[in-house]
C-alpha cells in the first residue's frame, strides 16, 4: 500500500468513513482533497471512484497517484451525474462551506444511494468556553481561522445536522461522534454527550 493511503498516514475521520464503505461500491469523493481517502477506499476495498475537488494543485496531485479527478465547483459538477450513478457520495468536512446545503444535499441524494456527511462540531465545550470567557468567536484545532479569514460559513452542531435531516423528509442511516483533529491519524468515538463533546460529526443519509 502506497505512503498516500497507508493505515498509519490517513486520517482517524476517514478511516471511519471508509468502514461504512461496502467493498466495490461506486463511490463519489467531493472536495477530495490530495485524494487521501479515494485512494485508501479503491486499496481497501476496491470501489469504483471518482473525486471533485476545486483546488488545481490538489487535482494535478490526485492525478499523479493514478486517480480520477476533476477540477471544478461541487455544487455545479454534481448536476451533470443521472440519477442512482453511485452507491456513496462522500462530503467529508465542507458542509460548512456550502452556500445552499439543502438544494445540495438533495441532489446528493439524486445521484447517489446514500450519502456520508461529517463536519467541525460547533458546540464542542472548547467552543462554548471560550466564546463564554473571552467574546470572541471561538478558535481551536478544529476551527483555526479568525471570523474575517475563515471558509466556514455555516455555523453547524450535530443537534442542528439532525433537525436539519428530519426537517427536509432525510433519513439518518449512521451516525458517529468523533474526537479528533484534521491532521489527526488517532481518534475516539464519542458515544456520552456528543453534542458537546465530539470535534467531528459523521453522518450517513438516505432517502426515506
Amino acid at each position: 500500500m502506497s505512503q498516500l493511503t497507508s493505515e498509519n498516514n490517513i486520517r482517524f475521520d476517514l478511516r471511519l468513513i471508509a468502514s461504512w464503505i461496502e467493498p466495490g461500491a461506486k463511490v463519489l469523493d467531493l472536495g477530495c482533497g490530495k485524494g487521501e481517502l479515494l485512494a485508501y477506499l479503491q486499496q481497501t476495498k476496491g470501489v469504483i471512484g471518482i473525486g471533485i475537488e476545486h483546488k488545481e494543485d490538489n487535482v494535478s496531485h490526485c492525478i499523479s497517484h493514478g486517480l480520477s479527478v476533476l477540477q471544478g465547483d461541487i455544487n455545479e459538477e454534481v448536476e451533470d451525474y443521472p440519477d442512482n450513478a453511485f452507491d456513496y457520495v462522500i462530503l467529508s468536512q465542507t458542509l460548512q462551506q456550502v452556500y445552499t446545503p439543502a438544494k445540495l444535499i438533495h441532489e446528493l441524494l439524486r445521484i447517489g444511494n446514500k450519502v456520508v456527511v461529517s463536519f467541525p462540531n460547533f458546540s464542542h465545550w472548547r467552543s462554548r468556553l471560550h466564546l463564554l470567557f473571552t467574546g470572541y468567536a471561538p478558535q481551536t484545532k478544529e476551527l483555526p481561522y479568525e471570523w474575517h479569514d475563515t471558509p466556514n460559513i455555516r455555523v453547524i452542531t450535530m443537534k442542528d445536522f439532525r433537525k436539519f435531516i428530519r426537517e427536509f423528509g432525510f433519513v439518518v442511516c449512521r451516525e458517529a461522534a468523533i474526537n479528533s483533529s484534521q491532521t489527526d491519524r488517532q481518534g475516539d468515538v464519542v458515544k456520552f454527550l456528543p453534542n458537546l463533546r465530539a470535534t467531528y460529526g459523521i453522518f450517513l443519509i438516505g432517502k426515506k
